[in-house]
Order: C-alpha cells, then sequence, then structure tokens
C-alpha cells in the first residue's frame, strides 16, 4: 500500500543524492560549536550511508531490512522531532512558533510511521490502504506549510512584493508540471480502487509541490534579510529527499515493485537528518550573516528559472521516453501559464531595469552637481584663504600660484607663475628655503615646516610660516606643495605675552620668575672664584601706611619711582626684580676686589637713591628700605636658598631698624630652622599633652592669706626639657596654635580652681592670661562661658588678665567683648600696667577690676633714690577708680612692707612662692589652712630656694 511522505519546516531544495555531510556549507562558528556541529554531520553522513549499504546489500534478509528501515524512520521522524523542539526554547518570536510546528510536522510523520510499523513488523500483516497511517503521513505537510508561512518573510516594496509572487508562482507551476509529467499523471492514468483511494494516492505528490514550493517562497522573501539562512537551506534539502522519495514510491507502487528497506526509505531517513541538523546549528555572528546572505541572494534569483529549466527537462525526456499519458492538454495549459508568468517577471524586470537607470541617472547627476560645487567651494576657498598656496619644484620654481598671496604679502601671483619663489626672500632666507624643499623631496608625501621672514612687496619685513608637502609622486600634482600665512602679528603676541609673563606689569622690572632663572643661570655659570654673585633683597619700610592713607595710585606712582631709582642706582648687567607688593630685589656679579660694585656698595648707593623725598600728590614723603644681602657662597646651592637666605637677612635689618641692610649669616638660617623645628614640636605637644599648668599663689597684702593663684603654662619637652613661656607662646602666636593652646590652660585652671574651692571650703580665684589672638577669636565669649560651666567654677573666681597694647587694637570690638565677659560675671585685670600706653580715657572706658603693677617698679619700690612714687601713684589710682591693685615679682620684704604701707592689696612673686604645680600648690592651701585651724599665730616669711617644693609662708601683718 502507499506509504506516507515525511515534511519539514524549514525548506530550501538541494540536491537529494549529495551525501549529508556534503550538505553542510562552510561554517564560521565560535571553535567550540563548530568542532560539535561538524561532528553531527559527519555522524549523520555516516548514518546515511551505513544504511544504505544495508539497503543495497539486503544484509540479514528481506524481513531484517524491512524491519531496520521502519525502525530507523520512526527513530529519526522522533529525533528531528525533539531537535526541533529543543530549538524553539533557544529563539523567540515567530522563529519559536515555526519550530515548534515543524517539530509537530515531524512527530506527526513519525506516530504515522510508528503505525506503518505495527502492521508491518509487529502484526506481520500487510498495510491497509488508506490506513491510519496515512494521517500521520499527511498531517506533516499541514503542520510543516503553516509553520514556514509563520516564519514569513522581511518587509519589502511592491515591486519585490509582486516579484516574489511571480517567483513563487512560477516554481509551483514547474514543479506541478514536473510531478504530472513523473507522479500525478501515471497515477490518474493507473486509477485506483475508488475515488477516495486515488484522492489519498494524489495527495502525497500534491503536497510534495506545496511544500517545496512554500519552502523556495519563503527563502526567495528573505534574500534581502542579513539573517541566518543555512538552516532553511538544510530544512529545504530534507524536503526536497522527501519530495524524490515520495516520487520513487509512487512510481514503485505503481509497478508493484515497492518494498520496505528499498532505497526511496533513504531519502526519506536522509530528509528527517538533515532537519535534525537544522535544529543543531549554532547562530552565528552579524558579519558572517551578511556573506551567507549575498550568497543566499544570488541563489534565491535563480530559484525560479532553475524550477522552470527543471521543467522543461523533464517533459523533454518524458515526450523521447514515450509518446502521451492521455492528458497532454494539462501539460500545454500548465506549459501556457509558465510561459505567462515568465513573460510577466520578465516585464516586472524591465521596469525595474528602468526605474533603477532613471535613478542611477539622477544620481550621477545629482553627484555630478556636487563634484561641481565642491570644485567652486575648493576655488573660492583657495582665493580667499589666509593661507598662501605655491605649487613649485625642487628648485622653488613657481608652477601655480594662488591669488591670496596678493591680499596677504602683497606680490600679484601672475608675476610668480615660471619664477623662483625664493625671489621674495633676503638671500640667508632663501637658502633655509631651499633646504626645506630638499629635506621635504627626500621622503614621499614628506612634510617640512619652516618659518622664515618674507619681503613684502612694499618693502616690510613680516614672518611666515610654510609648510611643505611632497605630492612628486601623486600624479595629479608631480610638485612640492607650499601653504604659507603671515605670522608676524602672532609672533608679536607671543613675544608680548612672554614679556608679560616674565615682568612686573606695573613697573616693567623682571618678575619673581625671571629673578630665579637668572639667578640659576648667574649659578650655573660660576666658572671662576674671581667673581661673586650676590643678591639685595629689599623690602620698603612705611609702604603700607602710605598706600593706605594715600591711595592705590599714590603707591602704585610710588612703586615706579623706586623702580626706577633701583635701576638707576646699578650697572645694566645687573638685575633688578619686583617680587611682589613692595619687595625688590638685585642681583649683582662682581670681582671680589671691586670695592665700588660688591653688595655692600650697591645697598649704599640704594639707600642713597631712596633718601631723596618722594612727590605724592605735590607732598613731600620718606621711604626707606630695609635691604637683607646674600652672597652665593654662604652655603646656598640653588636660586631658591639664595634668595630665602637674602629675604631672612632682610627681616633681621628691619628688625634692626628702617633703612640699614645686614649681610646674611648661616645662624639666621639655623635660627629659623629652630622655630620652625618649635612650631612643629608645639603641634606634637598639644596633640600628645606635653604641656602642664603651673601656679602661682595671690596673697593678701594685710592677713597674708591665699585668696587665688595665677595659672602658668610650661612644656615638658622631650628633647629640651622644661621650657619657659618666653620661648614658644610668641611662635604659639604666629602660627595660631595660641587659641587651642589658650582654650586648654582656660579649662585646666578653671577645673582646678573649682576643686580647690570645695576642698578648702571657699572660693579661691584663678587668674589666666589671654592674649590679643585670643581676644581676636569670634567665639572667644563662647569658649569662656564654656570653661565655666563644664567646671562649675562660680565666674567671680576667674579673672582675665591682658596687657595694656591689647587696647590699642580694634578699640570698639574689644570694649564689646569686654562687656560681654563682665555680664558673664568674669574679672578684668590689665597685666604689667605702666609699662604700655597707660592712659586714663582707656581705664575709664574699660570695665576692669585689677590693676597688676609691673615687676619693674617692684623692684624699683624700695630704692633709695625715691622711685617708689610711680608705685604709689599706680596704688592710688587704683583706689580712685574702685579697682584692686596687684604686685608682682615680690622677692624680698623690704618691698612687701612698702608696697603694703602704700596700700597695694594683693603681693605675688618668689617671696610667696614660685609658680608650682597643682600637686605642691595644694599643698600649700592645705599647710596655711592646717595652721589657721591650729593657731592664729604669725610666722616668718621664708624665701623659696629654686627647686624646693616648699616655698610659701604666710606673711604677718605689721
Amino acid at each position: 500500500m502507499i506509504k506516507g511522505h515525511p515534511r519539514e519546516t524549514p525548506v530550501v531544495i538541494a540536491h537529494a543524492q549529495r551525501p549529508a555531510a556534503a550538505l553542510v556549507p562552510d561554517l564560521d562558528l565560535p571553535s567550540d560549536d563548530a568542532q560539535v556541529f561538524r561532528r553531527a554531520a559527519a555522524l549523520v553522513g555516516a548514518a546515511v550511508l551505513l544504511l544504505g549499504v544495508c539497503f543495497v546489500a539486503r544484509l540479514g534478509g528481506p524481513h531484517t531490512v524491512r524491519t531496520l528501515s521502519n525502525v530507523a524512520l520512526f527513530c529519526a521522524a522522533f529525533a528531528a522531532s525533539i531537535g526541533c523542539a529543543l530549538r524553539s526554547r533557544r529563539v523567540t518570536g515567530r522563529a519559536r512558533l515555526s519550530w515548534m510546528l515543524l517539530g509537530a510536522a515531524t512527530a506527526s510523520w513519525g506516530i504515522g510511521q510508528l503505525l506503518w510499523f505495527w502492521f508491518e513488523s509487529v502484526m506481520g500483516d500487510a498495510v491497509p490502504f488508506p490506513s491510519l497511517a496515512d494521517v500521520g503521513y499527511l498531517g506533516m505537510p499541514v503542520f510543516t506549510v503553516i509553520g514556514l508561512l509563520v516564519l514569513g518573510t522581511t518587509a519589502q516594496t511592491a515591486a519585490n512584493r509582486a516579484r516574489s509572487v511571480l517567483d513563487g508562482a512560477m516554481i509551483a507551476t514547474s514543479l506541478l508540471l514536473i510531478s504530472w509529467t513523473l507522479v500525478l499523471g501515471p497515477t490518474i492514468a493507473a486509477g485506483a480502487d475508488n475515488l477516495f483511494a486515488l484522492t489519498i494516492s494524489l495527495s502525497y505528490p500534491v503536497s510534495d509541490v506545496v511544500m517545496v514550493t512554500i519552502v523556495m517562497y519563503v527563502l526567495a522573501g528573505r534574500r534581502q534579510r542579513h539573517a541566518d539562512n543555512i538552516p532553511l537551506i538544510l530544512v529545504g534539502c530534507g524536503l526536497a529527499t522527501f519530495a524524490l522519495s515520495d516520487s520513487g514510491f509512487t512510481y514503485l507502487t505503481l509497478t508493484d515493485a515497492y518494498n520496505s528497506g528499498s532505497p526511496t526509505d533513504l531519502g526519506w531517513f536522509t530528509g528527517f537528518l538533515l532537519i535534525l541538523l537544522a535544529s543543531l546549528r549554532p547562530e552565528r555572528d552579524t558579519a558572517h550573516r551578511s556573506a551567507v546572505a549575498r550568497r543566499v541572494r544570488s541563489f534565491g534569483l535563480l530559484m525560479p528559472y532553475i524550477a522552470v529549466v527543471a521543467a522543461v527537462v523533464t517533459t523533454v525526456l518524458d515526450k523521447l521516453q514515450r509518446n502521451s499519458h492521455g492528458v497532454t492538454s494539462f501539460v500545454s495549459w500548465d506549459r501556457s501559464v509558465l510561459i505567462l508568468l515568465m513573460v510577466g517577471r520578465q516585464v516586472l524586470t524591465m521596469l525595474e531595469n528602468r526605474t533603477l537607470t532613471r535613478g542611477l541617472e539622477a544620481r550621477v547627476a545629482e553627484r555630478t552637481q556636487e563634484l561641481e560645487t565642491s570644485e567652486q567651494r575648493f576655488r573660492a576657498l583657495v582665493l580667499h584663504s589666509s593661507d598662501v598656496v605655491s605649487v613649485v619644484d625642487t628648485d622653488s620654481v613657481v608652477q601655480y600660484q594662488s591669488e591670496s598671496i596678493e591680499r596677504v604679502f602683497g606680490h600679484p601671483a601672475h608675476r610668480l607663475v615660471d619664477t623662483p619663489l625664493t625671489s621674495i626672500f633676503e638671500p640667508e632666507a632663501a637658502t633655509a628655503l631651499l633646504e626645506a624643499l630638499k629635506t621635504a623631496s627626500l621622503r614621499s608625501r614628506g612634510v617640512a615646516v619652516i618659518e622664515l621672514p618674507l619681503v613684502r612687496a612694499d618693502g616690510r619685513i613680516c614672518q611666515a610660516e610654510i609648510s611643505v608637502t611632497n605630492l612628486l609622486e601623486d600624479p595629479a600634482v608631480g610638485a612640492l606643495v607650499l601653504n604659507m600665512r603671515d605670522v608676524t602679528e602672532r609672533r608679536e603676541l607671543e613675544n608680548q605675552l612672554i614679556h608679560e609673563a616674565f615682568h612686573d606689569t606695573l613697573t616693567g622690572l623682571a618678575n619673581r620668575a625671571l629673578f630665579t632663572d637668572r639667578v640659576g643661570q648667574a649659578l650655573q655659570r660660576r666658572t671662576s672664584s674671581e667673581f661673586r654673585i650676590a643678591v639685595l633683597f629689599l623690602d620698603l619700610d612705611g609702604f603700607k601706611e602710605i598706600n593706605d592713607s594715600q591711595g592705590h595710585a599714590a603707591g602704585d606712582a610710588m612703586l615706579i619711582e623706586v623702580a626706577r631709582r633701583l635701576s638707576d642706582a646699578v650697572r645694566l648687567e645687573d638685575t633688578v626684580a619686583r617680587l611682589g607688593g613692595d619687595e625688590f630685589a638685585v642681583l649683582i656679579r662682581c670681582l671680589h676686589d671691586d670695592e665700588e660694585n660688591n653688595a655692600r656698595a650697591v645697598a649704599e648707593r640704594i639707600r642713597a637713591a631712596l633718601s631723596a623725598p618722594f612727590a605724592i600728590d605735590n607732598q613731600p614723603a620718606i621711604l626707606r628700605a630695609s635691604i637683607g644681602i646674600a652672597y652665593a657662597d654662604s652655603g646656598a646651592e640653588d636660586a631658591g636658598q639664595l634668595l630665602r637666605n637674602a629675604d631672612l637677612a632682610m627681616y633681621r635689618a628691619k628688625a634692626a631698624g628702617e633703612g640699614g641692610y645686614v649681610l646674611y649669616n648661616p645662624t639666621m638660617h639655623a635660627a629659623l630652622v629652630d622655630r620652625l623645628q618649635v612650631a612643629a614640636d608645639l603641634r606634637i605637644g598639644l596633640e600628645q599633652e606635653h604641656f602642664e599648668v603651673y601656679y602661682q599663689p595671690e596673697v593678701d597684702m594685710d592677713g597674708g592669706d591665699i585668696i587665688g593663684f595665677e595659672a602658668l603654662i610650661r612644656w615638658h619637652h622631650p628633647v629640651r626639657g622644661l621650657v619657659p613661656p618666653d620661648q614658644f607662646i610668641p611662635m604659639a602666636e604666629s602660627t595660631g596654635l595660641i587659641r587651642p593652646l589658650g582654650q586648654w590652660v582656660l579649662e585646666q585652671a578653671c577645673r582646678q580652681a573649682a576643686a580647690w574651692s570645695l576642698a578648702m571650703g571657699r572660693q579661691i580665684g584663678m587668674a589666666v592670661n589671654v592674649s590679643s589672638h585670643q581676644l581676636g577669636q569670634s567665639d572667644f565669649l563662647d569658649v569662656v562661658a564654656h570653661a565655666l560651666a563644664s567646671t562649675g567654677i562660680v565666674p567671680g573666681q576667674l579673672c582675665l588678665e591682658m596687657t595694656e597694647s591689647v587696647l590699642m587694637n580694634d578699640t570698639e570690638d574689644i570694649l564689646a567683648l569686654l562687656n560681654q565677659l563682665k555680664d558673664l560675671g568674669v574679672r578684668l585685670a590689665i597685666d604689667d600696667f605702666g609699662t604700655g600706653y597707660s592712659s586714663l580715657s582707656y581705664l575709664h572706658r574699660f570695665p576692669f577690676d585689677t590693676l597688676k603693677i609691673d615687676r619693674s617698679f617692684v623692684e624699683r619700690v624700695t630704692s633709695p633714690s625715691g622711685e617708689a612714687t610711680l608705685a604709689r601713684t599706680i596704688v592710688q589710682l587704683g583706689h580712685g577708680l574702685g579697682v584692686t591693685t596687684v604686685a608682682e615679682g615680690l622677692e624680698n620684704r623690704a618691698q612687701y612692707e612698702a608696697l603694703r604701707r602704700i596700700g597695694c592689696n594683693v603681693g605675688q612673686g618668689f617671696l610667696i612662692s614660685k609658680p608650682v604645680p597643682a600637686a605642691q600648690a595644694t599643698e600649700l592651701l592645705a599647710a596655711e589652712q592646717s595652721a589657721r585651724d591650729s593657731a592664729d599665730r604669725p610666722v616668718e616669711p621664708a624665701a623659696t630656694k629654686p627647686g624646693k617644693s616648699k616655698a610659701k609662708v604666710k606673711v604677718p601683718v605689721a
């Protein structure tokens, strides 16, 4: 009976007799995937070959071959179905549904084959026709066609869509003619038991024609898409083998010569394995897809004509073999339709070619217009460019000259043609130009750039930048091309910028950068010990006051005049520079025995030059300069060190008095290094708590009782030992460390006073020194308030001491701050009173509670010359203002008694006790308390020797 015909989804017709491995095109896949696929293709080829050998040799007898064929076919069908299902999981969109339908198609055929196997090999009966197996077989074309249509084609223009329809119609008509000639005609002529059996018989070849037609149509429609069409080609090859096997099966059935295991079964087996290979093929990269798409596109254009040629050859061969099948009218009609389709296809091609030709002509015209426009644009650019284009040979003879040369350099272009270009250069520049031409001509496409002075037509000299390009080997040029441009203004601007970068814009003198460079060059050129190099560093004394009072315009005029006088005071080979602000410097180079031009002589000339009054708004003004001198042989290794040495000497001169000069010596640098080391150690000391607060008691001059202490900071340096305040307080003020240091002392002192008050049962006062830097803090009031709150001290116990100099700066701001401190309840004291301004107006305005008499007055209080009058006046002034007076620096009993008699309230000094740590101060308080508790009897005072801890004895009342 009739056996079913397998189908697949992806479609392309290939030669059915090729081995399976040969049907796989060259791959460009990742190495691992390519090896797996090639091995699978080799296995398919081996399986087809092995099965073919078994069929041809009839190994094992007819029954064995028939069973092997049935098993191999349904195994191959289900393997292809599984492969398609797995492939559908790796893709998305329409491709997933298409592969699923293809898997259903192969599974349907496999079910039909399984029923065939049951009837023939298991039951041993002849397979009835029609049977249930035919349902499975015929289900494959349905699923296959739907899957191919779901896959679809690319979006196309109307013309391309019409061409695809005509191509599909031509393929279908040709295949129908082939099928009629080989299968349908003979089948109809042979007849059948009934109409239903005949219909089933004809449905197999007709479905083959439909499937192959749809495959070729889809492949032709995808020829414009850069997609991977190899799986579709493999599926098409598989369906082609089905068509051939179906045709062979029909023919053998008509001649009653078909048996399972015949060579026709090998076609079905091969078709399923090709579908399996298509499902296993990995994806390829985009670049290779494009290459494959081009090959598929070429094959797609030829497919309709291949089908037509195959149909013609088939009918001719059939005509030669036998006269007719009695149905020549069908063949005639089929051929007529085929001819009409071919004519329509050619007409469509002709129309497309005409449209394409018109399009190409339009593009050529458009491109020609673009080229003409571009040429005109280029010509305009050359004519109006700021660059001058010259085409010359290696001897500089001009072959072409752009018109822009007349506008840029003034030379008419036509006069330069056929003449050497060197004619517009001076002889030296002309020689350099020829060298540049020679250099550029040595290398193909070589470029040389040179800048030369060029003589304009009016005789003026300008700077021209010339770029020479070697185009001697270019057939369109065959010469050297010069691009010239006038860079005169650019060079002048660059020179101006360079001058401004190395000169002071106000005075015209060298600036710091140029001066440093010249000092460095002078140091490098030192080749003889006969010459000495020196730097004079000047700072104008009093300039800031003049600038602030007279205005910046007057200050600038004075700086300009200073620069002029300095330049007049030195030689032309010496360098005068303004380093910034009111700082100047002079670099000199002189012989050792040149007394007239050595550094001291130059410094004297500068002093003399600046001694004459300056006229400021018709008013004379006196200005002097402090000068530091440093020689290069004073340990300076470079320009920076030499300038630093002169700067240090200048500061020493300024400290000595205005208008002087000082010669640098290495001890100045050592002192600077020492100060820097002290500053660094201060920071470390704060972090590591190397500081300690010492306390010196203050006693009531009448009763001798301790009423308070003055807090004095001490620094326990890990290397220097105990450092006194006068050696580090100024450095702390200059570095800003006085603020955290002062805050720490304030909190420590307040905390200690609170502890003593609690232990003694009475309030112990605490005096803390504050500097102008601390009072300048914006948050100083908050710092004091925090110290009071955090330690619990009564505000009246704290007394802040400050010198008179503090009151001279920012008077109103200081007055406001002092009033705010008084509002907190803190007491205020003027320290070292009598050594500063001592203005009575300040004493009336500022809310002070205490005047501390400086030790210089205390020392003279017992002098026989009667110098105690000053101390008496201060005490009386204090009484008149209602403030407490404190005598500092009491060292003997006579001073104590003299000050007590004139009414001084409080005493402080070594007579009472030297400054001691908190523990020893506590012992002093405890001893005093013990003495008060035991008896109220006077005790003789005893001066404390340095280094002894017992330093306080109650002073008797006279």
